[in-house]
């Protein structure tokens, strides 16, 4: 059956990483994966994650399987990072939250309930996105349409061409929404603009689905989900895939979640007995190992502490890092713009950057970008921005 087949493409974003792997440059930049690097180049284990760790390997005594769902503390958890604590709508047990492997298991796990329960839902996407939302929600089957979103012209939402277009998502589809640090174009929407789109999803009957990959990149965790307030007291229905694996560095892990909130908790639990089907026929339940890291962090004061200090230590590497780009690139003289880099927020900017652009700084100079012209500030270093801002001098000229 395996005769004659021809090859998959290569993922977009995973295949930059192994041709730039195989690239035997000294000078070689990799601005494509969403991976955050020290200034060294490393993805660092964050210090709170090897002290859990250590308290974890002395602590446990079993590994059999979790929940379907996973803990009943890390989904308490979760609800507390996203909306405070001892908030009306858990108390009142209208939320629910099942771990997942990873923010992309969330999605996916999202999805497929909004399709179980709303076979005919269509599911509407920013205009761009990340490039696996696209993959994953056609695996869960639906239709997609998209929504603009970004203004290359000024750099900045398209608010106004969005808005009309949020008005005419029908009734009972499902819009895609990203709370902060957009990927891939690093801006975000205002709290006034969150204000209007919970307003449109009121009034109009769509689903809002909420991703929450970057919490704690864009300001700190309270302000990156600040947003979600205005759909809880608006008192919709709606969906958020959460991800750990930025703000608390475990990548290979896979902790993430999907969290419902319903109107009332009878339909939560209806909705989640759902959601419980479609993980069983998924992967059945979590891995532990990432998930009780998290709970162990958010669970001591100390070391919740140390967490909160070290995230605002790779979100200030990363501006100090967009400061620096736009800086170099002035005292080199470039004569465009580029003073929008410094507005954007998280881990990734839309450079502006033509695709022969992208190509030429590749194949010229042995620096890695995603096409479409997607950065990823993490990437650059006090030891590689020299070469990378002369590059692009050169690119440029």
């Amino acid at each position: 059956m395996f005769e004659g087949i021809s090859p998959a493409p290569p993922d977009a974003i995973l295949g930059l990483t192994e041709a730039f792997k195989k690239d035997p440059s000294p000078h070689k930049i990799n601005l494509g994966v969403g991976v955050y690097k020290d200034d060294s180049g490393s993805t660092p284990i964050l210090h709170c994650v090897k002290e859990a760790e250590q308290r974890l390997a002395q602590e446990e005594t079993t590994k059999t399987y979790l929940p379907i769902t996973g803990s009943p503390e890390y989904g308490r958890l979760v609800q507390r990072l996203l909306f405070g604590e001892d908030h009306e709508a858990v108390m009142s047990g209208r939320v629910r939250t099942a771990h997942t492997p990873g923010g992309t298991a969330g999605l996916r796990v999202g999805g497929d309930t909004i399709r179980l329960l709303a076979p005919a839902a269509r599911i509407w996407l920013s205009k761009p996105t990340w490039g696996n939302h696209k993959g994953v929600f056609a695996a869960s089957g639906f239709e997609m349409s998209e929504y603009p979103y970004y203004n290359s012209e000024n750099q900045q939402v398209d608010f106004e061409a969005m808005r009309e277009a949020l008005r005419k998502v029908p009734a009972g589809d499902a819009v895609l929404l990203h709370v902060c640090c957009h990927n891939p174009t690093g801006v975000d929407l205002s709290a006034e603009h969150w204000k209007e789109v919970t307003a449109i999803a009121k009034e109009c009957g769509w689903i809002p689905f909420l991703d929450f990959a970057y919490q704690g990149f864009g300001e700190e965790i309270e302000a990156d989900a600040a947003s979600l307030q205005a759909f809880l007291n608006a008192g919709l229905e709606f969906f958020v895939a959460s991800s750990f694996s930025k703000n608390f560095g475990l990548y290979c892990e896979r902790a993430g979640a999907i969290t419902l909130v319903a109107r009332n908790s009878e339909a939560a639990d209806s909705a989640f007995s759902h959601m419980k089907t479609v993980i069983r026929r998924n992967y059945s339940n979590p891995p532990a190992h990432g998930g009780a890291i998290v709970t162990t962090i958010l669970q001591n004061g100390k070391l919740r502490s140390l967490w909160l200090d070290e995230l605002a230590g790779m979100r200030d590497r990363i501006r100090s890092m967009r400061s620096a780009f736009v800086t170099g690139l002035q005292e080199r003289g470039v004569d465009r713009d580029f003073s929008y880099i410094e507005r954007q927020r998280g881990m990734f900017s839309f450079s502006g950057l033509r695709d022969d652009q992208v190509e030429r700084l590749r194949a010229e100079k042995s620096i890695y970008i995603v096409k479409g012209g997607r950065i990823n500030v993490a990437g650059i270093t006090t030891k590689n921005i020299d070469f990378l801002c002369d590059a692009l001098v050169e690119i440029l000229s």
